[in-house]
């Protein structure tokens, strides 16, 4: 949220009276804090915190001197944080330990799970008081000298997608659904952050004798039995799961999706635009999903793209066409053509947009950096 909120350097303008920024759910990366207070006068609060211990059990206001990892701070009042080895002993100042939390916000447990309750809340070996519990978080973290915390990651499979967590058991989940479909022989899935600070789930798809699934229907097959954030917007069809010499999966040999056609042939080539609105749209969507190309008809949510992105699409659109689009028209036209059409259909002067396109086209297909740049497209 907050890396589209620096991204829209003309809302953000108007934001002349805002005075503290709280963030929290995933890692604040230095290049995000950067842009914050190149674009803010304003503090920058770096929260964390699980759900099992009411929300947030740390702090750190960052500095916009301090280049470099942002730390998670030291824990708010009440709270006792500790980092312990794989045998519950504390760990020295810069060794990485698992992040385990003490104190009265601590949870019961999760309902109706008793062996996972047993496994994640723990007697409190370090509290006098009767009854007290720690919760494992799982989280990978080392004390600064300073005694603060830096977030290094999970010790387990758990990831964060758009801020919502997806656990292993979910992730075999889409697996178990997939290898139910007639058309799949084997499949295994990864989180993948080809971009940094945009995580995303991939399967690898090694499709049985005679078949060639598209990843269009995948996404259907497992959008009836799935939560929507678990179904997964990146699909790579390959002619065999890569291996390592112990016979597991080399998941370092996984190819990137947008590196990869499939196991044999070449996906067809998207359609092009047919003017220049279109054009823009259709470049704005390749730069922000990391794609080669994108035609006029494709889906923009089939091709990995999710409500941040969208955000980030439209809010370049409004600013450089002009063109009154709102995060839900992409919902509502999820095509190069469709979202093309509905700019035209709000444009105040239908004739100003096209000018626009025109020139907003020219620089998105020319080779001049500099010029991409001043357009304030990310990766240009």
């Amino acid at each position: 949220m907050l890396q589209a909120f620096v991204e829209a350097p003309a809302e953000a303008a108007r934001c002349g009276s805002l005075h503290t920024v709280i963030c929290s759910g995933e890692a604040l990366l230095p290049d995000l804090q950067r842009r914050f207070f190149a674009a803010f006068d304003a503090r920058l609060l770096n929260l964390y915190g699980p759900c099992e211990a009411a929300i947030d059990v740390t702090a750190w206001e960052c500095d916009r001197e301090a280049p470099g990892q942002v730390p998670i701070g030291s824990p708010v009042l009440t709270t006792q944080v500790h980092v312990l080895d794989a045998h519950g002993g504390p760990v020295p100042i810069g060794v990485p330990g698992e992040l385990v939390i003490g104190g009265h916000q601590v949870g019961v447990g999760y309902t109706g799970r008793p062996a996972l309750t047993a496994e994640r809340f723990v007697p409190d070996p370090f509290s006098a008081e009767p009854g007290a519990r720690l919760y494992r978080t799982g989280d990978v973290c080392r004390w600064r000298p300073d005694g603060r915390l830096d977030y290094l990651g999970r010790t387990d499979h758990q990831v964060k997608i758009r801020g919502v967590r997806v656990e292993l058991e979910e992730i075999s989940a889409v697996l178990a659904v997939l290898a139910a479909l007639p058309q799949v022989r084997e499949a295994v899935a990864t989180c993948r952050e080809d971009t940094p600070g945009d995580k995303r789930l991939v399967v690898y798809v090694v499709p049985a004798e005679g078949h060639r699934p598209d990843p269009a229907e995948l996404r259907v097959e497992l959008g009836r039995v799935l939560p929507a954030y678990t179904v997964p917007g990146d699909y790579v069809l390959l002619d065999a799961i890569p291996l390592n010499t112990n016979g597991k999966t080399d998941r370092a040999a996984l190819p990137a999706p947008a590196a990869h056609a499939g196991p044999s042939g070449e996906r067809p080539l998207p359609e092009p635009p047919r003017d220049d609105v279109e054009a823009v749209v259709a470049l704005v969507w390749a730069d922000v999903l990391d794609v080669d190309r994108v035609g006029v008809h494709d889906d923009f949510f089939d091709l990995g793209g999710h409500s941040l992105l969208a955000a980030r699409a439209v809010m370049f659109l409004r600013e450089h066409l002009g063109a009154e689009l709102r995060v839900n028209s992409l919902f509502l036209a999820p095509t190069p053509a469709r979202l093309a059409a509905e700019a035209a259909a709000v444009a105040a002067d239908p004739g100003a947009l096209r000018e626009a396109a025109a020139a907003v086209r020219a620089v998105l297909e020319t080779t001049d950096a500099q010029a991409a740049d001043e357009l304030h497209l990310l990766g240009t």
